[in-house]
């Protein structure tokens, strides 16, 4: 399949969580691994980065961290050149892990994606250069988040807002988002560690209020595989309507 626009090259996935609610299915295979569908909850999205293009893909990992080798390879069954960011224990949370992932991305805009979700969402439609630091996809508010996230409003992403999407757990960013990382988060716990530690929202936040993060919104399929329950019911629906 060839990609339908020119967008990134480069993908970051998030996959050091550990999986908390997941328990007892996360104590011996870590979320992303987990199967829906047929396939890992991964692999969805390795799929579709090489369909749209994608050629370079890091993978972050944490929690049994050595599960992923042996089930992925090194990207090559889809056309691809994976590259593992080992963040060792704990986890560095998303924006830690962002910046720990750096060193293996060019200088250039990536897509990132959460290895929690699943979604059919075409990422061949993702902008190659955001408008901005940031470009993200928001969606309707699930149950288990009804007060949503951010705000779009005329294309762009704010913090707040008379209407409330859900962040996606998919996105387009410029490494220069985390250029002032210690300054923007301030003194949290986690930020004086080797490697640091600290969230990616309060970046994001701040690049808002200044008009920097783009947005879109998607009204079709979408799922934070959050739970055993939501797992359940994605593989359910899943097996019944392939995507």
């Amino acid at each position: 399949m060839s990609p339908s626009s020119p967008g990134p090259r480069q993908a970051l996935i998030f996959a050091a969580g550990l999986g908390e609610r997941m328990r007892p299915l996360t104590d011996t295979t870590p979320k992303p691994l987990l199967v829906a569908g047929g396939k890992p909850l991964i692999v969805w999205h390795l799929e579709r980065l090489a369909a749209c293009g994608v050629r370079d893909v890091v993978v972050n990992v944490s929690w049994l961290a050595d599960a992923f080798a042996p089930t992925l390879g090194d990207g090559g069954h889809w056309g691809l050149r994976l590259h593992y960011s080992n963040e060792g224990a704990p986890p560095l949370e998303t924006g830690g892990g962002m910046l720990h992932a750096l060193r293996l991305l060019d200088d250039a805009p990536f897509i990132a994606i959460n290895g929690d979700i699943w979604s059919d969402f075409d990422l061949g439609r993702l902008p190659a250069e955001p408008d901005g630091d940031a470009h993200l996809v928001l969606v309707d508010n699930p149950g288990h988040n009804p007060a949503g996230d951010f705000a779009l409003e005329g294309g762009r992403v704010r913090s707040e807002g008379p209407s409330r999407l859900t962040f996606s757990g998919i996105g387009v960013y410029r490494p220069a988002l985390l250029r002032h990382w210690r300054a923007t988060i301030g003194d949290v716990p986690g930020a004086d560690a080797t490697p640091p530690r600290f969230k990616l929202a309060p970046l994001l936040r701040a690049s808002m209020a200044r008009g920097g993060v783009s947005g879109e919104h998607h009204p079709g399929r979408w799922t934070d595989v959050g739970t055993p329950e939501r797992l359940a019911q994605l593989d359910e629906a899943l097996t019944a309507t392939p995507d």
